[in-house]
C-alpha cells in the first residue's frame, strides 16, 4: 500500500523520474531506512549517503555501521562523510542543530554534483510537516510558514512526505527490516521534540482525528499561500524600482504593511523593523534602516534598497593625460571625459567621496556652491549622492566625477598645457 501512496505521490508532484539517479539521505533511522527501500522497489537508482556528525559518541558509530552493512546487503553505493559538528558551531555562531544542517546539506550538493545526480531524497514524512506547522505557528510567521514541509526544493525532494510515521514502521515492520533509533528523539531538550513527545499527544487526546485535521489545513494553506503569493508578485510589480519601493504606490495597495514584509523579509528585515521602517514613510528623508546586509533608507519619494557592501559604489578608475593645447585641440564635452587647465592644478590629484561641508564653484558659475546641495538641486536621492566621488587637487575640488568640473580650472584663453581626465568605465 505505501509503495503505491509514494509512487502516486512522486509522480502528483512530480519529484522524480525513472531515468534519475537519486541520492538517498541515510541516517539509519526509520524513516531513512523506509525511503531506501522504497525508491529502490520502484526501480530508481539509488546511491545512499551518510553524515556522522560525532554528536552522540559510540551511538554515531553504530548508525554509520549499521548503514555500512545495509547497503552492503542491498548492494547500494554509499558515501560517508564526518563532521567536526562542535567546532563548526562554535566557528560560525550557530546552534548545533543549525550547523548540522548546513553541513550537511552543503555536501549532499556538492555529492549530487560529483555523481551527476539528478536529487538527493531526504525522508521527511507527514509528522515532520505537522511539527514544522506547529513549531511555526509557536514562533510566529506568515503565511508561508504554515505550509508545513515543501514536496521539492530545488535538487531536494521529500518523497515520503505523503506517509506518517506510523504507515513507515508499519511497512518496516512487514518488510522485516531493522533500523537504530536516535536516542535524542527521546529526549525533550528541544521544541520539536517537544511538540513530538507532548504537543500532539495532547492534540490527539482533545481530537483523536487532530493529526489529520492539521494535514488537511496544511494542505488548504498551502493552496491559500499560492494565491497569496500570486498577489504579492503582482504587487511588487505596481510598487518596487531597481532602486527600492515607491512610497505613493506602496500606500495605495489595499494591505501596505503586508507587501513591505514580503519585500524586506527575504533581505533580513524583521517583523518590527518591517514596521518601523512603514512608520517612516510618512516621515522626513534621512532616516536609515539595516539588517545584516542590506540598508533602506527613506528617501522624498521612495524606500531605497541596496546591499550595505554597494554603499559607497566602485571607485571610479581614472585615466590622466597631459596634451599641449592650441587651436586645434577640441576639448571633451562628455561627462566622462574632463579637460582642465594644466598650470592650474598645483597639488597632486587625488580621488574621495565627497562629505558634508564639501564646496566647489560649478562649471559656468562665480560664487561657491556646497555639494550637498548642488546634488540635491540636480534630484540626487540620499544613495546617490552616497556613492558621489570627488576628485580634489590637493584639498580643492575640480570635478565632481561624472557630473560637474569645477570653474576655476577651466580652460581658457591663457592656457598653454591641459590635462585630460577620463573615466573608464568597466
Amino acid at each position: 500500500m505505501e509503495k503505491k501512496v509514494v509512487e502516486r505521490y512522486i509522480e502528483t508532484k512530480r519529484l522524480l523520474v525513472k531515468e534519475d539517479v537519486v541520492v538517498v539521505a541515510l541516517s539509519g533511522g526509520a524513516d531513512s531506512v523506509a525511503l531506501l527501500l522504497l525508491l529502490q522497489e520502484l526501480g530508481y537508482v539509488c546511491e545512499a549517503a551518510h553524515c556522522n556528525f560525532h554528536l552522540r559518541g559510540t551511538e554515531s558509530d553504530r548508525d554509520e555501521d549499521f548503514v555500512r552493512r545495509l547497503c552492503q546487503e542491498r548492494q547500494v553505493a554509499l558515501h560517508v562523510t564526518h563532521f567536526d559538528t562542535m567546532e563548526y558551531a562554535a566557528s560560525h555562531r550557530l546552534s548545533i542543530e543549525m550547523a548540522a544542517r548546513e553541513l550537511r546539506y552543503a555536501w549532499f550538493e556538492k555529492l549530487r554534483k560529483d555523481l551527476n545526480a539528478q536529487a538527493v531524497a531526504v525522508a521527511h514524512h507527514a509528522d515532520d510537516s505537522m511539527e514544522t506547522f506547529l513549531l511555526n505557528l509557536l514562533r510566529g510567521t506568515g503565511i508561508n510558514g504554515l505550509r508545513g514541509i515543501r514536496p521539492r526544493n530545488g535538487y531536494i525532494v521529500r518523497p515520503l512526505l505523503c506517509l506518517s510515521r506510523t504507515d513507515i514502521l508499519r511497512y518496516l515492520e512487514r518488510k522485516g527490516q531493522t533500523y537504530v533509533t536516535d536516542s535524542t528523539n527521546l529526549q525533550d531538550e528541544y521544541t520539536r521534540n517537544k511538540i513530538r513527545l507532548h504537543l500532539l499527544p495532547l492534540m490527539e487526546e482533545i481530537n483523536p482525528t487532530a493529526r489529520r485535521n492539521l494535514l488537511n489545513t496544511i494542505a488548504h494553506l498551502d493552496e491559500a499561500a499560492t494565491i497569496y503569493n500570486a498577489g504579492i508578485d503582482e504587487a511588487r510589480q505596481r510598487v518596487q524600482t531597481e532602486a527600492g519601493v515607491r512610497i505613493e504606490a506602496l500606500l495605495k495597495e489595499a494591505s501596505p504593511r503586508t507587501i513591505l514584509f514580503e519585500i524586506l523579509y527575504p533581505l533580513g528585515f524583521n517583523k518590527a523593523q518591517v514596521e518601523e521602517i512603514f512608520r517612516a514613510c510618512a516621515g522626513q528623508s534621512g532616516k536609515v534602516f539595516e539588517s545584516e546586509a542590506w540598508s533602506v533608507v527613506k528617501d522624498r519619494e521612495m524606500l531605497l534598497i541596496q546591499r550595505k557592501e554597494e554603499g559607497h559604489g566602485a571607485r571610479p578608475r581614472l585615466k590622466i593625460t597631459e596634451h599641449p593645447y592650441n587651436e586645434d585641440f577640441v576639448i571633451p564635452r562628455e561627462k566622462h571625459k574632463v579637460c582642465f587647465d594644466a598650470d592650474k592644478l598645483c597639488g597632486e590629484l587625488h580621488l574621495r567621496l565627497w562629505k558634508p561641508g564639501d564646496v566647489f564653484v560649478p562649471f559656468g558659475m562665480k560664487g561657491k556652491k556646497t555639494v550637498g546641495d548642488y546634488l540635491t538641486d540636480r534630484k540626487y536621492s540620499l544613495l546617490q549622492k552616497q556613492r558621489q566621488w570627488v576628485l580634489c587637487c590637493d584639498d580643492a575640488i575640480v570635478w565632481l566625477v561624472g557630473e560637474r568640473t569645477d570653474n576655476r580650472y577651466r580652460v581658457d584663453e591663457q592656457t598653454r598645457r591641459v590635462t585630460i581626465v577620463e573615466w573608464i568605465k568597466e
